[in-house]
Formats: structure tokens, C-alpha cells, sequence
């Protein structure tokens, strides 16, 4: 079992093969064995969420051993995940994307990361985009002009 500590000083207990996704941490527990890692940058909420979706993806992976019952067990995992980024708000994706990255979870940033480019693939134009992202347009009349002469090809 490890330790982890979060930034507002929440501790969690995770079985090893669910932290070792992070290819971070797996550094640390090999740097610092028998010591709770301390995560400064990442409070409970966010990775509590880490941790869930690392124990989810080790008990699929351990049932996806059976090769009779990995399809079945691959779709319910892609149940699950579409599930996971589908019940959270906006700004937790993307504190879920920082802390993917940061930990080196590629297959929690593929996830998250798709979920922000369905999000951008439903929007019709980039005031949608704006709105849905909630960005601000800093670009002057003329900016925009000079935009749209450069890319008038792709139209």
C-alpha cells in the first residue's frame, strides 16, 4: 500500500498497482519507499478522482487477462470511462487534464482529453467555443480581418 497526501492535507491509502499508472509516482515509491508522497499541487478532490479511475483501470486490467472476456470487459471499461468524464463539471476536466499530465497517466489524458475535444466538436463556430470554454476574445476587428484573408483557402 502507499500513501499519498494531497495539498489541503488529506491523506490516501492506494493499493500500489494503482498508483504505479503514474509513472511519477512509481519514481517516487522507488526514490522514497515506505514514505507518504505529498502532492502539493493537487488537492483531495482531484486526486481522489486520479485514485478512482487508477483502481478502476487495474482491477479491468487484471479481468482483461482472460482473453475469452477482454472485448466485453475493454467495452464495459469504455462504459465506465465515458461515465467518469461524462458526470464531471468543466473546471474538474481540467484540473483532471493538469493533474493526468503532471503524473504521467496517459491513458486518464487520452480519456479527458477526448471528452474536451467532443465538447469542442459540438460547438458550430468559435463564439460557441468561447462561450462553452468561457474564453475571452482579445483580438482586435483588425486581427480577426487578417485572420480570416490568411485562412480564406480553408473555407
Amino acid at each position: 500500500m502507499i500513501m499519498l497526501k494531497s495539498s489541503d492535507g488529506e491523506s490516501f491509502v492506494v493499493e500500489e498497482a494503482a498508483a504505479r499508472q503514474s509513472k511519477i509516482i512509481s519514481f517516487l515509491v522507488e526514490e522514497f519507499p515506505d514514505q507518504e508522497l505529498p502532492f502539493t499541487n493537487l488537492t483531495s478532490e482531484i486526486l481522489g478522482k486520479v485514485m478512482e479511475y487508477c483502481k478502476k483501470h487495474v482491477v479491468e486490467d487484471d479481468v482483461c487477462g482472460d482473453s475469452s472476456s477482454s472485448s466485453s470487459s475493454s467495452d464495459d471499461l469504455k462504459k465506465w470511462d465515458a461515465k467518469f468524464v461524462g458526470e464531471i463539471d468543466q473546471p474538474m476536466l481540467m484540473d483532471l487534464i493538469m493533474a493526468a499530465n503532471y503524473l504521467h497517466i496517459p491513458s486518464l489524458l487520452d480519456v479527458t482529453c477526448q471528452k474536451v475535444a467532443d465538447m469542442i466538436a459540438a460547438c458550430n463556430d468559435e463564439k460557441e467555443i468561447r462561450a462553452t470554454f468561457n474564453i475571452e476574445n482579445d483580438f482586435t476587428e483588425e486581427e480577426v480581418e487578417a485572420i480570416r484573408m490568411e485562412n480564406q483557402y480553408r473555407n
